[in-house]
């Protein structure tokens, strides 16, 4: 009898033991401070939030969920007080949406540039540093094109371009994926197409069958990323402080210098360019 006793007491404890266990870890968990960051899909894509995001968070204790989608639909989450922070790469429309009032403290982080990827015989015969006399000649030519047509940065880009090249009809080649930068590689790879990508996605992609960099170099071409807290003042739920925080630490000397670390196949992918 006094076994069995003793066999209940030491079940108890080890049952209350359990409880403690399992109050304290839901105490820390409940205590840990997270953050959603609305982003382009280049900066997932490419793997820099990656190796970005982890050092973030050990530096400040803070967590970080990513939601990655074209520049345009991450600024829309933005707008509906559903992310905390703006990390996009479409400065005239970061304007506009700190004009709105939609986010406040607005900071350029890093650039790279983007390039127009195609087959490696380039039958449009498109190679060189213009960006818009290649498009003529891809038009010209109805050459297969695969447009984001996702309103994301590299999407308005895209359209600048065109625009700029006096291009109305783009071809019977010209198609639209609305997709991200990835899939529209992946499709252009699987179908000789040309496309304009980012040069940090493209550098990541492992995919690329046929394609090559055509054209890199304009000045036209370049790149700038920006980062902003999405306005407390219009979505009191935004966590301010933490937000605050992940774009101070971004455009720090240690946020900088880890953007700048980040290579692949020793190259590096984002330049960073803050203005402190």
């Amino acid at each position: 009898m006094q076994s069995i006793r003793f066999i209940r007491h030491q079940l108890a404890r080890l049952a209350a033991g359990t409880a403690l266990t399992l109050l304290s870890c839901a105490a820390l968990a409940q205590a840990a401070p997270a953050i959603v960051v609305a982003s382009t899909t280049s900066t997932e894509q490419s793997g820099l939030f990656g190796h970005l995001l982890p050092r973030f968070t050990q530096a400040t204790g803070i967590e970080v969920k990513v939601v990655a989608l074209g520049t345009g639909q991450a600024l829309d989450i933005g707008r509906r007080g559903d992310a905390d922070v703006v990390f996009v790469h479409d400065e005239a429309a970061e304007k506009k949406f700190v004009a709105e009032g939609h986010g406040v403290d607005h900071r350029k982080v890093m650039y790279n540039d983007f390039v127009l990827v195609g087959p490696a015989g380039d039958p449009a015969a498109t190679r060189g540093k213009d960006i818009t006399g290649a498009l003529q000649k891809l038009a010209t030519a109805n050459a297969a094109f695969v447009s984001r047509g996702d309103k994301s940065g590299t999407h308005a880009a895209e359209l600048r371009y065109w625009k700029a090249a006096g291009v109305t009809d783009k071809g019977t080649g010209y198609k639209e994926c609305g997709c991200g930068m990835g899939p529209a590689l992946n499709m252009a790879a699987s179908a000789g197409a040309y496309v304009l990508a980012d040069r940090g996605t493209w550098l990541s992609f492992k995919n690329r069958a046929d394609l090559a960099v055509l054209v890199e170099g304009d000045t036209r071409l370049f790149n700038q990323y920006g980062v902003m807290v999405v306005n407390p003042e219009r979505h009191p739920h935004v966590k301010a402080a933490e937000a605050r925080k992940f774009v101070d630490w971004v455009v720090s000397d240690e946020g900088q210098a880890t953007i700048a670390s980040y290579q692949i196949g020793g190259e590096q992918l984002f330049f960073p360019n803050a203005e402190r």
